[in-house]
């Protein structure tokens, strides 16, 4: 059986897989069809993502058949097409027994701390198998994608007639602004790419954008846009310590920062003026919960999310350790890249 592992950063590695067991109790055998291709793929590929685990098969973005089930298995059966819930969760620890099952104090993301599924067939827990009669496997693939938006924003609870700020136009952020519009708030974007903030007004149909010059010209122009109010939620997806220090001065006073970009670098940031002064509350949003999985499964099936703009590149299995590196470079114009399998 064919997949992929990476050895360590920058060296991936074709190999022959050993077949995965008869599943057990609760657990499913499925075929990989669809891989999505984010952010974390290609942290763990340059070494810079912290919890990445080496070497490691990838894939957690995943749109999959169901091939066999194991004993008391009731929600999947042998031909189901699914979305993969990657967090593997304990069950048992203090924060899965109270619901918060995405920061489990034993998680794993399935091909970021453990195997995953960069691979023509793999086991799995059955409960992390999400259904839809509907979706075809790319837009399977994109559901745990938008869970990560999803969750961020649900952190933030933005109201009709607020504005959020959504700094980052990459796959995560743009998730994020799926879901501002779906809750009807305000939604600026801003971003260093001029490329994605295009995309952002012409497709993502956003309220404003911000072009990040690095010269302080961002604050002017979200005052421009906000009637000098500021944003009321700021969401960070940049990854970056210094956007993520930074951010606080677009935030308007009583205003929620959530950080879903992950850096390795501490974060230091000047206390009175910003963030005691205008009482700021400062959230982190960690992976996503199932039934984030169900709404947004259910929403793209409404029409709700028009996930058609977001795939912009296809590659082959075989393809993909030649087709990785050019996804990085910033005139690629990758969106979302999909690898696939079958």
């Amino acid at each position: 059986m064919k997949a992929v592992v990476l050895e360590r950063p920058q060296e991936f590695r074709f190999f022959d897989a050993p077949e995965p067991p008869a599943p057990g109790p609760g657990e499913a055998v499925v075929r990989v069809h669809r891989v999505g291709i984010c952010g974390t793929d290609y942290g763990g590929y340059l070494g810079k993502m912290p919890f990445y685990s080496y070497p490691c098969v990838p894939g957690h973005e995943l749109g999959v058949e169901v091939l066999s089930v194991g004993a008391g298995v009731t929600n999947v059966k042998p031909g189901d097409r699914c979305s993969v819930e990657p967090y593997i969760n304990c069950q048992r620890c203090y924060s899965c027994r109270r619901g918060f099952t995405n920061c489990c104090e034993k998680h794993q993301t399935l091909g970021v701390m453990c195997d995953g599924g960069m691979a023509e067939r793999f086991l799995l827990p059955a409960r992390k198998l999400h259904v839809s009669t509907k979706l075809t496997y790319d837009q399977l693939a994109l559901v745990e994608t938008l869970a990560i938006g999803c969750h961020a924003v649900d952190r933030a609870a933005p109201k009709a007639g607020e504005t959020v700020l959504v700094i980052g136009a990459g796959p995560i952020g743009l998730s994020a602004v799926e879901f501002v519009k779906v809750s009807g708030a305000r939604c600026v974007v801003m971003d260093m790419n001029a490329d994605r903030l295009k995309f952002c007004t012409e497709v993502m149909k956003v309220d404003g954008v911000v072009l990040a010059k690095g010269d302080g010209s961002e604050l002017a122009a979200l005052e421009a846009l906000t009637d000098g109010r500021l944003a009321d939620v700021v969401i960070d997806a940049t990854g970056s310590s210094r956007s993520m220090t930074g951010c606080f001065a677009y935030a308007a006073f009583a205003a929620r920062v959530v950080y879903v970009g992950i850096t390795q670098q501490d974060l230091v940031f000047p206390h009175a003026p910003h963030l005691h002064r205008r009482e700021l509350t400062i959230l982190a949003s960690r992976n996503a919960l199932s039934k984030d999985f169900v709404r947004i499964i259910r929403l793209i099936e409404e029409g709700v999310i028009d996930t058609r703009p977001w795939i912009t590149h296809h590659a082959k299995f075989d393809d993909l350790i030649t087709a990785f590196p050019g996804w990085l470079k910033p005139e690629s114009g990758v969106i979302k890249a999909i690898v696939d399998l079958t």
